[in-house]
């Protein structure tokens, strides 16, 4: 009687299993689709942010601009805030975890586990890209500032979180209160504003009118970006041992790669 009662609770548990693991595979589509509607999110909670500065400052947002350094040929900035002390170049980032960085570092990490290019020196780019499109007398004016949602944590460099820095980094809930906070260190060092009302709407309308609408050149730099990425992933998941030619896995490449005793070689267990 025992054993019957134990195969009928095993037919009713196996169906249950089924469903759970069927729930947690969600199509690629849905993925995508859940990821952007997080991103537009994400750059609502900015334009709030931006929308709550002082009015004798401007910003301008999702700019796209010709960069011959860059290897699109070009440099999309998330934000660009204009202020009588400075003008502030803001990336975002949509991440999730503890991200591990520093100012030594090229690379950082989100979780430990997954790279992401060093956000500073991402909109380094950018701000040489912007220097560009204005008189040489306003470049030194540029302060970097990346922006986190509350779903990060960081690990970093402790003077990316101090006031005095000019490569700031930020919850994007308090995005407008180190502006704020920035732009009243600078009152303190310097007794008249470094930019006039005039100077910033120069300034302004000059990134502005370099402004890239066409919707052919945005889709063509976001295509370029993801085949530039194409060829390293490729690669990771083609790696083969040298010895056998045995297929290794993303995981087995890297651990040979940095072990310096295997000398650039890739081995299979």
């Amino acid at each position: 009687m025992l054993r019957l009662l134990n195969f009928l609770k095993k037919k009713k548990e196996v169906p249950q299993l089924k469903q759970k693991k069927k729930a947690a595979q969600l199509p690629k589509e849905m993925n995508e689709a859940i990821a952007a509607r997080k991103g537009e999110l994400g750059e609502y909670k900015i334009d709030i942010q931006l929308d709550q500065l002082p009015k004798d400052c401007l910003y301008l947002s999702d700019l796209l601009v010709r960069n011959p350094k860059a290897k699109s040929g070009y440099s999309q900035i998330d934000h660009v805030v204009f202020t009588p002390y400075g003008i502030f170049t803001i990336e975002t980032k949509n991440y999730q975890g503890t991200i591990y960085g520093g100012k030594d570092r090229k690379t950082w990490l989100v979780n430990g586990k997954f790279k992401m290019m060093n956000p500073f020196v991402q909109n380094y780019g950018h701000i040489e890209a912007l220097k560009a499109l204005i008189h040489e007398k306003y470049r030194h004016l540029f302060i970097s500032m990346v922006s986190f949602t509350k779903r990060c944590t960081f690990k970093v460099d402790l003077d990316y979180r101090k006031i005095a820095s000019n490569e700031l980094i930020v919850y994007d809930i308090e995005l407008s209160e180190y502006i704020h906070r920035k732009v009243s260190v600078l009152k303190i060092q310097h007794k008249e504003p470094l930019l006039s009302d005039s100077d910033i709407s120069n300034i302004y309308h000059a990134i502005s009118k370099a402004n890239i609408i066409d919707q052919k050149a945005r889709v063509e730099h976001t295509l370029k970006l993801k085949s530039d990425r194409q060829p390293e992933r490729t690669s990771a998941v083609n790696a083969a041992c040298i010895v056998c030619s045995k297929q290794v896995s993303v995981k087995v490449k890297q651990y040979c790669l940095s072990n310096k005793k295997f000398k650039g070689n890739v081995y299979c267990y």
